[in-house]
């Protein structure tokens, strides 16, 4: 009798695990779900979770069991995962320990001014807490990798740092005499009116040269963008420029006074910036739009003048004047 007992708590043991161990293999989360793991976090202390959202057979004891058993000895990763319906116990360690992370990303255009940038961040769903000041120039356009649940702070103080190193590769390679800029501070301004000037990336270092020599000699460098960043920003100002605002001596209006303005009015990508740094050697002082996107550059108020009656032209073939 006792012989028989025993045989079937054995065998009732053997099936249980058998049960486990089919789970293991050929079970399944019933719907796809998306597992986190934090940095540092190990496969014990994520267990309790995972068992809580039925996403492992059996309980934690049972599975952390066959996991070492059965699957491999790895540690498991940090970052988010998709976890497909269907996914057995052996497959969600295989995740979390070889699969590649969700990547989640946010992008910077070259040129964005920090309000946008601040905006963009805030409709970040995945991100947790509030916007940080972000002083302009302060970042570096680009593409930010972050995770779900991430403070949006330390996003834009990856951004932030991005910057700073650009600045410190990029600073002592400049081109010294090149143009009238003194500080990184003032490379970052002059950059940030290169980029709202043109979209053209070939334009970026005779654009650049053309400001340089402005500043050499005193001449204004009469850039709307700086009339409307003190308006709107550096948000799109939708309309012409009102003659009150090129009148207007806000600190940034470059058509009132000589010299760089008061900061920069938008946050450069690392192309501009080292445009400024190594301006095109031109004697241009001018330059206008030639209707294709890009500009057409002068040396004489008289040659920018004519430039400026071809652009006119094109625009009133548009029906754009």
């Amino acid at each position: 009798m006792i012989r028989w007992v025993l045989g079937a708590v054995v065998a009732g043991l053997l099936a249980a695990v058998a049960a486990v161990a089919l789970l293991w293999w050929s079970g399944g989360v019933a719907k796809a779900e998306t597992v986190t793991v934090t940095e540092g976090a190990t496969l014990t202390s994520l267990c309790p979770d995972l068992e809580r959202r039925g996403l492992i057979p059996g309980n934690c004891t049972t599975y952390r069991l066959f996991a070492r058993l059965l699957g491999s000895a790895d540690g498991i990763q940090a970052g988010e995962f998709e976890i497909p319906a269907g996914t057995s116990g052996a497959q969600l360690l295989d995740i979390l320990q070889h699969g590649q992370p969700v990547q989640r990303l946010v992008t910077i255009p070259e040129g964005t001014p920090s309000i946008l940038i601040a905006e963009k961040l805030a409709a970040v769903p995945y991100l947790t807490g509030p916007v940080p000041d972000i002083a302009e120039g302060s970042v570096l356009p680009d593409t930010y990798s972050f995770a779900r649940g991430e403070p949006r702070a330390a996003v834009a103080a990856r951004m932030k740092a991005a910057m700073d190193k650009t600045l410190a590769e990029l600073w002592p390679k400049r081109k010294v005499g090149t143009c009238p800029v003194s500080t990184p501070q003032e490379a970052i301004t002059l950059a940030s009116i290169v980029e709202k000037e043109t979209g053209k990336p070939a334009e970026r270092r005779a654009v650049a040269g053309v400001y340089c020599n402005r500043l050499k000699i005193g001449m204004k460098l009469d850039a709307d963008p700086t009339v409307i960043y003190p308006i709107t920003k550096g948000k799109p100002l939708g309309r012409r420029i009102l003659r009150s605002e090129l009148n207007a001596d806000t600190g940034y209006n470059t058509y009132r006074r000589a010299g760089l303005p008061l900061g920069p009015i938008a946050n450069p990508g690392r192309a501009s910036i080292a445009a400024v740094l190594d301006p095109e050697p031109n004697q241009y002082l001018y330059f206008v739009a030639d209707g294709t996107g890009g500009h057409v550059f002068a040396k004489t108020l008289a040659e920018h003048n004519a430039n400026v009656q071809k652009w006119f032209a094109i625009r009133r073939a548009r029906g754009e004047m």
